[in-house]
């Protein structure tokens, strides 16, 4: 367990690394992570992303199932090739494994944003790739 907790902190510190414009702009705390017994070398994740006003990540990937449910605020979705959509709260957005994540932000310019993310990966993978738009 101690293993697997010391990876998903050095995943989160990625995340947090790559993921905000500003450095440390988003607050990304664990809430959960275990191996799915039941598919070999794969894992789930759980994270809880808080986005200050005005906050917005970096185009990127998750090579994961990514589950999306928005706790407080809106926030702005778009995946390459597909439509931007702003999610509210009590609402869900879905990634794929095969999804570029082109646009990630908070919608608003003076209120927070929150949200759970559930990514279901292979296990030891990144848990966030960046790309090229």
């Amino acid at each position: 367990m101690k293993t697997s907790r010391a990876y998903f902190a050095a995943c989160l510190a990625a995340l947090l690394t790559l993921a905000a414009v500003p450095a440390g702009a988003a607050d990304v705390k664990s809430l959960f992570n275990i191996d799915l017994s039941d598919y070999p070398g794969k894992e789930a994740l759980m994270i809880e992303v808080s986005y200050p006003p005005g906050v917005q990540d970096v185009a990127h990937r998750h090579n994961a199932h990514a589950f999306v449910y928005v706790l407080e605020g809106e926030i702005v979705m778009q995946l390459k090739g597909g439509p931007a959509v702003t999610v509210k709260k009590g609402q869900t957005f879905y990634e794929g494994p095969n999804d570029v994540h082109v646009v990630g932000r908070n919608a608003s310019n003076t209120e927070p944003a929150r949200f759970i993310v559930v990514l279901l990966k292979v296990k030891g993978a990144p848990v966030l790739t960046p790309e090229k738009e």
